[in-house]
């Protein structure tokens, strides 16, 4: 087929939502289709065979985008749905596959063409102005609740990526649409980078000089993360251990360390600025335990489907984000407090109980989380899309 995807983000670059649509074009190149992807004009080209990368003008001179709602992707969604207008009376693809709050705009565009629509729901957009403090406008909200609304009526098939997202749009009747595709594919499925066990060594040696288990976060710094939660509970922890936070810039660091020196601990945290995803692997073989110390919103962290095919312990908060994916058979559920996530680390330090864990939860992702299935979820998102 030929297929126009919108993705109303700076592609590529290695955060969220990106990285699922990089996945999606992979798929959708492997199974023999046609892309022409119409994105932002930020981010860097990928090469995939049968993928075109058309670019929105970028007439206010836009340099960065950041995570969730804000008012620069307004102007900038104008500019794409122009682009992707363009592209369906030039191109006359055989579906529209949108992304996001570009869902809008496909949904308009297979309406007014006659061309099937697929969403791909990462997020349930009106609960993203709460989980981001955007903005408490009940007007506001009630447009973009209208808005979703109408992209699930109008479009054949929804792709949701967690559970809480498939019971939402049940809720809303939808249900009947959904695709249960969870994001779990990443860059070392097929691009490993393999480090050599004298250089994991080496970089083990630098970080715990002493022999110290290392505890690793990798990720972003975004308030729902929970990074102050993680140090505040890491410096209770008393088993001989240092903190590594992977991600983030110097001045989300310096933030970081001035908590972590208030609480006595500053000397036990070693940070690395953001790597590209390839490296997180090298990190991630390093580490004795990991942790998800996520403290809001619903969408499971990508970082979850990677830390269950390490085979190493993972603690992560006992909400709703974490527990539709891993329960205490497969993983450490801690309260989301300090006192309770530092006796999570101490558990996953100090007991056999918790790397048996970490083991039955790579058996369980070496069976589920492969590409195969990614694959088969796909095509039966397209399937139920064309009829």
């Amino acid at each position: 087929m030929k297929i126009l995807m919108l993705a109303p983000e700076p592609f590529f670059q290695p955060r969220g939502t990106p990285i699922s649509v990089y996945f999606r074009l992979k798929a959708l190149s492997d199974l023999g289709h046609a892309v022409t992807l119409v994105t932002y004009p930020l981010g860097e080209n990928v090469p995939f065979p049968g993928l075109v990368i058309r670019r929105s003008p970028n007439l206010l001179r836009v340099r960065k985008v950041k995570i969730g709602p804000s008012l620069v992707k307004a102007p900038l969604d104008v500019l794409l749905s122009f682009s992707a207008l363009r592209r369906v009376v030039t191109d006359r693809p055989d579906l529209i596959f949108s992304h996001e709050e570009a869902g809008w705009i496909g949904a308009f565009l297979g309406k007014l063409f006659r061309i099937p629509h697929l969403y791909d729901m990462h997020s349930s957009l009106p609960q993203q102005l709460d989980n981001f403090h955007f903005s408490k406008s009940k007007a506001l909200k009630g447009v973009f609740c209208g808005l979703e609304k109408f992209v699930l009526k109008s479009s054949k098939a929804v792709i949701v990526i967690c559970r809480d997202l498939l019971d939402y749009v049940a809720e809303l009747g939808f249900g009947g649409k959904a695709v249960f595709l969870e994001n779990f594919i990443d860059f070392n499925d097929f691009e490993p980078d393999p480090a050599s066990a004298a250089e994991i060594a080496a970089k083990k040696a630098a970080i715990s000089p002493e022999g110290k288990k290392i505890i690793l976060y990798a990720g972003n710094f975004e308030p729902y993360q929970g990074i102050p939660l993680l140090i505040e509970a890491f410096a209770r922890v008393k088993s001989p251990s240092v903190l590594l936070i992977v991600g983030g810039v110097k001045s989300e660091h310096d933030a970081a360390r001035a908590q972590a020196a208030a609480l006595g601990a500053a000397d036990r945290i070693v940070f690395v600025e953001k790597v590209p995803p390839k490296q997180v692997s090298l990190y991630i073989s390093l580490a004795d335990v990991l942790v998800s110390p996520r403290v809001s919103g619903t969408n499971t962290p990508l970082k979850i489907y990677s830390f269950l095919k390490s085979g190493k312990p993972l603690v992560a908060t006992n909400l709703w984000t974490h527990a539709q994916v891993v329960d205490e058979k497969i993983a450490i559920l801690a309260s989301p407090d300090p006192d309770g996530f530092a006796a999570g680390l101490t558990f996953a330090l100090e007991s056999e109980e918790a790397r048996e864990r970490g083991r039955a939860a790579k058996r369980m992702a070496d069976v589920e989380y492969v590409y195969p299935n990614y694959l088969n979820k796909i095509k039966e998102a397209l399937a139920r899309t064309i009829g």
